[in-house]
């Protein structure tokens, strides 16, 4: 039995963005194990996906429709799952939309589209779900952020904002829980084969129309499955780990910021421009 097994057999976890990619991969991952799962997604028909995939004999399954950009319904969520339940062992901030323009081109109105979600829905449902997961004697709270969490790259001022703030909410937690119950994980996946980008906005010239086009794109540097990348984050929570990369471009950007701390952009501009 893998440590992932072991660790997260009996216990109750709660994911946001189950309907696909990482979220759905999770799911099934933790359902092996004999984890119960709450899942939520904005899109129905993609959670019904999800739940197929899923054992029901194996480990018990509650999925609602929650739109991560509106708080009130992050809340409802939680209300729902702590009336099942007396406590959450781990919470999964993983829901993330894409949204692709060079600032000058951007709409305040996508801007806080993808805030709303890539960045208050973290912080909303991690509130909601803070005295489920204080109920439990070791808690782990996991926020997906992403190597654009680490590294500025032209076209994505909306989603470095978030991803930044993501991390910066994760390790400011991770301080004044420090000697708690609460572990508190942080997430920097690099390109995981996903439709974010099919599924985004853009706004201007600097992306292309066809969602097509852009997932093409998008999937030319996304080498790492949503299992491979669920995977090495199920291991490194259950390690209690504060920064989990996820993919050896997470790596090199780590690498990067170290090496070149204000001088990378020659570097990632270029890649971005290619």
């Amino acid at each position: 039995m893998s440590r992932v097994d072991h660790y997260f057999f009996g216990k109750n976890a709660a994911i946001s963005g189950a309907g696909d990619g990482i979220g759905r991969a999770l799911a099934q991952r933790l359902n092996q194990t004999g984890c119960h799962v709450w899942l939520c997604d904005v899109n129905e028909a993609k959670l019904a996906e999800t739940v197929s995939l899923l054992d029901r004999e194996r480990a018990g399954v509650t999925t609602r429709v929650v739109d991560c950009g509106h708080r009130d319904e992050l809340f409802a969520w939680a209300q729902s799952v702590a009336e099942s339940t007396p406590e959450v062992d781990a919470l999964f901030n993983n829901a993330g939309v894409g949204y692709g323009a060079r600032f000058e081109d951007s709409t305040e109105a996508n801007f806080k589209w993808l805030i709303d979600i890539n960045f208050w829905g973290v912080v909303h449902a991690t509130r909601a779900f803070l005295p489920l997961l204080q109920e439990s004697k070791h808690a782990h709270l996991v926020n997906i952020s992403s190597i654009f969490g680490m590294v500025g790259i032209p076209t994505q001022s909306a989603y470095n904002a978030a991803k930044f703030a993501v991390r910066g909410f994760s390790e400011a937690l991770q301080a004044e829980y420090l000697d708690g119950s609460l572990h508190v994980s942080c997430v920097h996946p690099g390109g995981i084969q996903t439709n974010i980008a099919r599924a985004a906005r853009v706004n201007g010239n600097s992306q292309p129309d066809s969602p097509e086009e852009r997932d093409a794109q998008f999937r030319r540097l996304a080498h790492t499955t949503p299992e491979r990348a669920a995977e090495i984050i199920l291991t490194g929570t259950a390690r209690a780990k504060r920064r989990i990369m996820v993919g050896w471009d997470a790596w090199l950007i780590l690498q990067l910021t170290k090496i070149l701390p204000t001088q990378y952009h020659w570097i990632t501009a270029r890649v971005a421009n290619d």
